[in-house]
């Protein structure tokens, strides 16, 4: 089975985080029939590896990985690559994949003008 796990920095405010689980929700009304959850990269919980064994305790065998990211910086490059590996090493049955950061994209430009006003 397939699982989606939405990955941000992580913020010290709730409502920061809460942000987070809103679009986990949004991304399970377009994917019914995957398992989807969200996790933090640092500073909150669950964090990472909680995230990636949640899912596998739901029956997840293949875990893709969406960086709730703007840019592919250095947590992008390196930090979250290394903590999925870490994650990943305690269930070596199960697979996984890690996308790319929402940005440069044409969609996210729009939006970024629609979110402006003009």
């Amino acid at each position: 089975m397939l699982g989606l796990l939405l990955v941000d920095h992580g913020s010290r405010q709730a409502d920061a985080n809460d942000q987070l689980l809103d679009m986990a929700a949004r991304v399970q009304r377009l994917r019914p029939n995957d398992l989807v959850a969200s996790c933090h990269m640092e500073i909150a919980q669950p964090d990472i590896a909680g995230g990636f064994a949640g899912l596998i305790a739901r029956g997840a065998t293949h875990i893709v990985v969406m960086p709730y990211l703007l840019a592919a910086g250095r947590h992008l490059s390196r930090d979250v690559p290394r903590l999925v590996a870490e994650a990943a090493a305690a269930h070596p049955r199960v697979t996984y994949a890690i996308g790319a950061a929402l940005g440069p994209h044409d969609r996210l430009a729009e939006l970024l003008i629609e979110r402006s006003g003009l």
